[in-house]
């Protein structure tokens, strides 16, 4: 239980520090904050989305919501329970916007620092999932250093940076058409690699419901 404490406090002053690189212009340490949250994001999307290229698509969305706000960031909260409210209000707002309505036995925006030490997160922390999660990072990692220099760079500006299609045609130098035909493939080789990963979760996660 004191490691477990020594392993979080160092997670937050990891974080922390990360946000103050990310709040002074260092977008590269945004990512790093992305490669470790992407997955723990995606798996909460999930409980409000099945669909997998849609939660895929909130999750990116959320953290273009993150980056654009980090600058208000404060440390008041932990940095993932600042996120975790991002990408819930992000789900929700996806399904508002597609008229489904929310599922009313998942989380509310308000409650996430009580989920965050509660059964269900308490489950997904198991030594299991944190294997898993860990495979998954690498798994992205050598999905998204294997991709062509167009493609990673492509992927980074949008998911990273948060650019318009219009402000990553200009940054490449390259048309629009261009720009989205390299953003949909570097996803697809990342989702090619990850997709089997997925489903087992995807089965564990209905075998504990």
């Amino acid at each position: 239980m004191a490691e477990q404490r020594i392993q979080q406090a160092e997670t937050e002053q990891l974080d922390q520090e990360l946000v103050k690189r990310v709040q002074r212009g260092d977008s590269a340490a945004f990512d790093l904050l992305v490669r470790k949250y992407q997955h723990r994001i995606a798996a909460l999307i999930g409980r409000y989305v099945a669909d997998w290229s849609e939660c895929q698509d909130i999750a990116q969305d959320t953290f273009i919501r993150a980056y654009r706000a980090i600058g208000n960031f404060r440390g008041d909260a932990q940095f993932y329970t600042w996120l975790h409210r991002i990408a819930v209000n992000t789900a929700k707002n996806h399904l508002v916007a597609s008229n489904r309505r929310p599922p009313t036995e998942d989380i509310d925006v308000g409650d996430a620092e009580q989920f965050d030490s509660g059964i269900r997160l308490r489950d997904t922390d198991t030594p299991e999932r944190e294997l898993a999660r860990q495979q998954m990072e690498r798994t992205v990692m050598r999905a998204v250093e294997a991709l062509p220099d167009e493609l990673r760079n492509a992927i980074t500006l949008r998911e990273v940076e948060g650019l318009s299609y219009e402000e990553i045609a200009k940054r490449m130098d390259c048309p629009i058409g261009t720009v989205r035909s390299r953003i949909f493939r570097a996803r697809e080789a990342i989702d090619n690699e990850l997709k089997p990963l997925m489903d087992t979760e995807h089965s564990r996660e209905r075998a504990i419901r």
